[in-house]
């Protein structure tokens, strides 16, 4: 586990940055895919962990979600408009997504439903971070904002690798798992002009480089 900022620490993972979780406090931000349950649990152990909250409920977030939680009597915490999907079996996989990756992510990264306890809205706080919501990737997509130090989880309104070839380098998530781009693109504008000290994304290395992260924003399509 490596630490970012203050309370911050990221779970190592293989690839390294392929798929992050993230730890705030004593709060598990997402849940990687079903098989990261064991890597999670390994180095949470000693922690006090006393809620987990998603980013958004797509398979790569939210797969040992209901293990996590479960094992750790934890309530489990995601925005107000994903959480249909997070407690629907069979809601979290992208409807466009080509049949043999469907078929990859259930058989391999879907974790069960699970009762979400609390849904996260614009304004909340968690882990002395606000709550922001950032749709269009997902209906209830949220980031987390801590103002004092500018640290952002970004989630995956934008990644910061290629995930096809894992090479750092910010992108647009995939059009396939995105049901609504244009929004989407409207959240990363609405992150950009923070400018983040520290953006930690889903995917990808953390950046500490507001200017970079500005400029893509800037080239995006403008719909």
């Amino acid at each position: 586990m490596q630490q970012l900022a203050e309370d911050v620490f990221q779970l190592k993972g293989w690839p390294p940055n392929a798929i992050n979780v993230y730890l705030l406090g004593d709060v598990l931000i997402d849940a990687a895919t079903r098989q990261g349950e064991r890597r999670i649990m390994r180095q949470l152990a000693g922690r006090t962990v006393t809620a987990h909250a998603l980013t958004h409920a797509h398979p790569d977030h939210q797969g040992a979600s209901h293990a996590i939680c479960e094992t750790l009597g934890i309530p489990l915490w995601c925005g107000q408009g994903d959480v249909p999907a997070m407690e629907v079996p069979g809601s979290v996989i992208a409807r466009n997504a080509p049949r043999i990756l469907r078929s990859f992510q259930e058989r391999f990264w879907v974790g069960p439903p699970h009762p979400v306890a609390r849904a996260l809205t614009g304004g909340d706080e968690v882990a002395g971070f606000s709550v922001l919501e950032t749709p269009g990737h997902t209906r209830g997509h949220v980031s987390f904002w801590r103002e004092s130090d500018r640290v952002l989880i970004v989630g995956d309104v934008l990644t910061n690798m290629n995930l096809m070839t894992t090479v750092p380098g910010l992108h647009e998530p995939p059009a396939f798992a995105t049901p609504d781009p244009a929004r989407n693109r409207a959240s990363a504008r609405r992150l950009a002009e923070l400018r983040p000290a520290l953006a930690c994304f889903g995917h990808g290395p953390p950046l500490r480089d507001p200017d970079k992260l500005a400029r893509f924003v800037a080239g995006l399509p403008t719909d």
